[in-house]
C-alpha cells in the first residue's frame, strides 16, 4: 500500500505542535512532506533556544509516521528558524561567535571535513580513498556523504540499491571495504531530483551525523558538499570538525576557490589540515611521458602562501577514474600500488596531525548567535 501525503499529516495531527497545543499540521512550523516511495522526509521550523527541548517532538513524529502502512523510512528534521520578533528587528548588532560544549558524536573521536573551493575537482574520490587510507592504517574509519544534491558514495562503493537498516530508532551505516557508510543516497532513488531549501538540506545533513548508529570510530570523513555557501559554512558551524581537508587541482581558477575554502574555514575556526593537488599530473600509459594536463604545483604553491600543510600530489590516472566508476576506489582495487600509497601517505600526515603532540584541543561547536 502506498503511503499519502493525507495520511502523513492526519498522523501528524495527534501530535502537538512547538506551542504544545495546535497540532504539528495547523502550527506553521511544518514543511512540505516529501515521499519518494516508502520514504518520507519532513521538517519542523522551531526556535533555535529551543532545539534541544524540541527534540522529543521529532521522534515523536518520526514514530508516528513510522506507523503507517507503505512507510519504510521517515527522516524527520528540526530547522531552526528566529522567532517573528526576533526576525522584524533591525540587526543592530553583527553576528559573533560563541562556543558551547556540545555537538560531540558519542563514540567519534575525531570528525574531519574533506572539502574544494568548487565542484569537479575529484573531492568525493579522494575522501573516498582517504578514509580507506586511514581505515589501511588499522583504524576505525566511517564516511559521511553530505552532498545531499549530489551524493557519491553508492556509486564509489557500488552500492546502487541499498538501503540502511533501522536500529532502535537510528540509521545503521552500510559496510564496505572496511568503512561504514552513510549517504542520502541510500534513502532516496537515485534519479531523484532532491528540491529542497537550504534549511531542510542543513537539517538533513545533521540527522544523517546525529541519528545514524555510528559506533566506535577513530575517524569520521565529512564528504562535504562543493563551495562555500551558507549550506558549507552552517556544516562547518554545526559540526565539531577536529580539521579540514581542501582538494583542489593545479590550475589557477581553481586555486582561487580553493583559497576560499581555506578562509571559511579559518572564518570558523576550523584548522585546515592539509591542501592535497588532484588531478596533478598525467603519465601517458603507452609512452610513459608525463604531462602537466592543469599545469601543476599550483597547491602546493598556495599551501606555502597560506600557511598551512600540502600533503601530496595525486595523479590523473584511468585506474582511479574507472575504480570509481566501478564501485572500486584504487585503494581497495589495488592496494598495493603507486596510487593506493599516495592516499596512505595522506592519510598517514593527516593521523599524524591529529593525534600528535600539537594536535590542538578538542573543539567546541561554534554557533551564530544573532543578537
Amino acid at each position: 500500500m502506498a503511503v499519502t501525503r493525507q495520511a502523513v499529516l492526519e498522523a501528524l495531527g495527534d501530535i502537538a505542535g512547538p506551542d504544545g497545543v495546535t497540532p504539528l499540521p495547523n502550527s506553521g512550523a511544518l514543511s512540505d512532506v516529501v515521499i519518494d516511495g516508502g520514504k518520507v522526509y519532513f521538517s519542523i521550523a522551531v526556535d533555535p533556544a529551543r532545539a534541544e527541548e524540541m527534540e522529543g517532538l521529532r521522534k515523536a513524529a518520526e514514530i508516528h509516521v513510522a506507523d503507517l502502512d507503505g512507510v519504510e523510512a521517515v527522516i524527520a528534521t528540526l530547522t531552526a528558524e528566529r522567532p517573528a520578533s526576533a526576525a522584524a528587528a533591525p540587526a543592530a548588532q553583527p553576528a559573533r561567535k560563541t562556543n558551547e560544549n556540545q555537538g560531540a558524536l558519542p563514540g567519534v573521536r575525531h570528525i574531519v571535513a574533506v572539502a574544494s573551493g568548487k565542484g569537479g575537482v575529484g573531492k568525493s574520490t579522494t575522501a573516498a580513498n582517504f578514509a580507506l587510507g586511514l581505515a589501511a592504517l588499522g583504524l576505525k574509519v566511517g564516511l559521511l556523504d553530505a552532498d545531499i544534491f549530489g551524493p557519491s558514495v553508492p556509486k564509489l562503493f557500488g552500492l546502487g540499491g541499498a538501503q540502511p537498516a533501522l536500529r532502535d530508532q537510528k540509521l545503521v551505516p552500510i559496510e564496505k571495504d572496511g568503512l561504514r557508510l552513510m549517504s542520502i543516497g541510500f534513502l532516496v532513488d537515485e534519479d531523484a531530483p532532491m528540491i529542497w531549501r537550504g534549511p531542510m538540506v542543513m537539517s538533513a545533513v545533521t540527522q544523517l551525523l546525529r541519528d545514524v548508529d555510528w559506533g566506535v570510530l577513530d575517524v569520521l570523513v565529512v564528504d562535504m558538499p562543493p563551495g562555500t555557501g551558507d549550506t558549507q559554512l552552517t556544516l562547518a558551524q554545526q559540526v565539531p570538525l577536529a580539521g579540514a581537508v581542501i582538494v583542489s587541482t593545479p590550475q589557477d581558477l581553481a586555486l582561487i576557490d580553493a583559497r576560499r575554502g581555506v578562509a571559511m574555514f579559518q572564518k570558523v575556526d576550523v584548522p585546515i589540515l592539509g591542501v592535497v593537488e588532484n588531478m596533478s599530473y598525467f603519465v601517458c600509459p603507452n609512452c610513459g611521458t608525463r604531462h602537466d594536463v592543469f599545469a601543476h604545483g599550483g597547491a602546493r604553491a598556495e599551501a606555502e602562501k597560506l600557511g598551512v600543510p600540502f600533503l601530496g600530489e595525486i595523479p590523473l590516472t584511468m585506474a582511479i577514474r574507472e575504480g570509481s566508476d566501478g564501485g572500486r576506489p584504487i585503494v581497495v582495487a589495488e592496494p598495493d600500488g603507486v596510487h593506493a600509497k599516495i592516499y596512505r601517505d595522506i592519510a598517514g600526515k593527516v593521523l599524524a596531525t591529529l593525534d600528535g603532540p600539537a594536535a590542538a584541543p578538542a573543539r567546541a561547536r561554534p554557533r551564530i548567535v544573532m543578537e
